[in-house]
């Protein structure tokens, strides 16, 4: 691929090129997955020791109670894991009779949290290091503390005020009465001892043995539904990646209960555009993406479900006579309003991996909204997801609450192969920003000819679950007026957060170029 190697954006980093390769959100991660690089490991074993750092050390997104999703190339093929859980068997449409929609926090949102057994499904398939090796960073994080950086202080800040009801959070993450501050020691013993049980259990405490008597007995001691058979049957299922063409390149998606068909079904639209016939930021190309995205997420929100549930199959949106179809609904002049409501969250984690043999890692791990539902298990120093906000309470819709079902999930992993080869693994943490992240990454490096740090350090917008439009700073005044004369609602002063986190790790013919969000406090490193 011939990439522009300038830098247009204001950027804090420049991207990173090796033969080994780490990108994640936060640097103590990246060293963990950079150390099991050096000790012989490979891209999954770098992949694992990231993820498992990332529930110590940025437990602002993500904790051992977490889903994750990841893609896996081999050196062969293309490989799927949907780390997700299923809500415990005992929920009902009855048990949420008289609210409007699923409670954000507390025992009625938590799922059975995926991500221990998704580390040791990819683990024993890919891995070759022994499974508790990959814990060893992540258990000195805990034990013997680590310096917390400043994007994950801030969250820490917010999160302390959000989840002050919560004793045991509290008393697990605000020992010293307050969130702590950046450049300060932080740590968690319980997260130690939890993470030495799984890593020697490989993983069966969790769901089997001690640690699920745990979770079983906070949640029953609190009104929570969830039972022993609901940790006990847990399983990640490995699937088969779906995908669209998009200027000569395929993007892979985890199928439903992810969203990553809405940047599928998006890109579809885009490409019965010329993109590169608007310049690059530029107002027309702004608001090509946008509508196209609009629809999208509106299809994304009324069919994706649990894949047991849905009505209309994902690759029924991928027809050419559909996206065409689609396509003619837009606009240039003006913003159309397809009906959605988007589950957004700020809870995620994502991270990239690579190695000098050709196998390339994109893993996903996040609680949802921050430390998750606000539950921690006393002694533990695990905090449990609210992944259930994502159902609706809707009869009959597909996404509906049940038991034994997956919801609606937000987090996606990025995958681009060019001619059955791999090319880039990636992604944009970030609620409903991820596919819209994922197609403005796609519409930048292969649209526009943008190298990977460049389309990282790029502004963005992101439409919101009522599709008003927030654009990052960055753009020109100019091009929100032109936006706001076609219809679009602009949002002012948006947060950073809204606008998400990329890592992206690109293959070269040799080696590889890593890329790393400057949003986030993390890095990408190599040797």
């Amino acid at each position: 691929m011939n990439y522009s190697w300038k830098f247009p954006y204001p950027s804090q980093r420049m991207p990173v090129f090796a033969r080994n390769m780490v990108a994640t959100s936060q640097p103590l991660a990246a060293q963990a997955g950079l150390r099991m690089l050096l000790k012989g490991g490979n891209a999954v074993d770098a992949a694992l020791a990231a993820a498992i750092a990332l529930t110590v050390v940025e437990p602002t997104s993500n904790g051992i109670g977490s889903d994750a999703f990841a893609q896996i190339w081999d050196g062969q093929t293309l490989h799927g894991l949907n780390g997700s859980g299923r809500s415990p068997r005992a929920w009902s449409l009855d048990r949420y009779a008289g609210l409007d929609e699923m409670p954000t926090f507390g025992w009625d949102a938590v799922t059975v949290p995926g991500a221990v057994d998704a580390w040791r499904q990819l683990s024993e398939r890919f891995g070759q290091l022994p499974f508790a090796d990959l814990f060893v960073p992540a258990i000195e994080y805990a034990q013997e503390g680590f310096i917390v950086s400043p994007i994950t202080a801030n969250r820490w800040v917010d999160a302390a005020e959000q989840y002050q009801n919560f004793p045991d959070f509290c008393k697990t993450f605000l020992p010293a009465g307050r969130a702590p501050h950046t450049g300060e020691l932080f740590r968690c013993p319980d997260q130690a001892r939890t993470l030495e049980a799984i890593a020697e259990s490989r993983g069966e405490s969790f769901y089997r043995g001690e640690l699920a008597q745990k979770i079983v007995d906070c949640a029953q001691s609190d009104g929570g539904a969830m039972a022993l058979e609901d940790l006990a049957d847990h399983h990640s299922d490995w699937v088969q990646p779906i995908s669209i063409e998009y200027l000569g390149v395929q993007l892979h998606e985890i199928p439903p209960n992810g969203q990553g068909l809405a940047a599928l079904i998006a890109l579809g639209i885009l490409r019965e555009f010329d993109i590169s016939a608007y310049p690059v930021d530029s107002a027309d190309s702004i608001h090509l993406q946008i509508e196209a995205m609009k629809i999208a997420l509106a299809e994304a929100y009324r069919h994706i479900s649990d894949s047991r549930c849905m009505q209309v199959g994902p690759l029924q949106f991928l027809t050419p006579a559909f996206l065409k179809r689609r396509s003619r609904e837009l606009s240039m002049d003006r913003a159309a309003r397809p009906e959605s409501k988007i589950p957004t969250d700020h809870g995620t984690v994502y991270l990239t991996a690579a190695d000098e043999k050709g196998m390339m890692v994109s893993f996903i791990q996040s609680n949802y909204m921050g430390f998750g539902s606000g539950i921690v298990i006393p002694g533990t120093g695990i905090s449990m997801q609210n992944r259930g906000l994502g159902f609706v309470l809707t009869p009959g819709h597909p996404n509906c609450v049940a038991g034994g079902k997956r919801p609606y999930h937000t987090i996606i992993p990025g995958f681009v192969t060019h001619e059955n080869r791999p090319l880039i693994s990636f992604g944009v943490m970030g609620g409903s920003m991820q596919p819209q992240g994922h197609a403005q990454m796609m519409v930048r490096i292969f649209g526009y000819g943008q190298n990977p740090q460049a389309a990282c350090d790029a502004p963005r917008w992101h439409a919101d679950e009522n599709f008003n439009i927030a654009l990052e700073a960055g753009f020109s005044p100019r091009v929100a007026g032109e936006l706001e004369q076609r219809g679009h609602r602009i949002i002012k002063d948006p947060p950073m957060h809204m606008f998400g986190g990329a890592q992206v790790i690109h293959r070269l013919e040799i080696g590889y170029c890593a890329a790393s969000d400057p949003r986030k406090d993390g890095q990408a490193v190599g040797y």
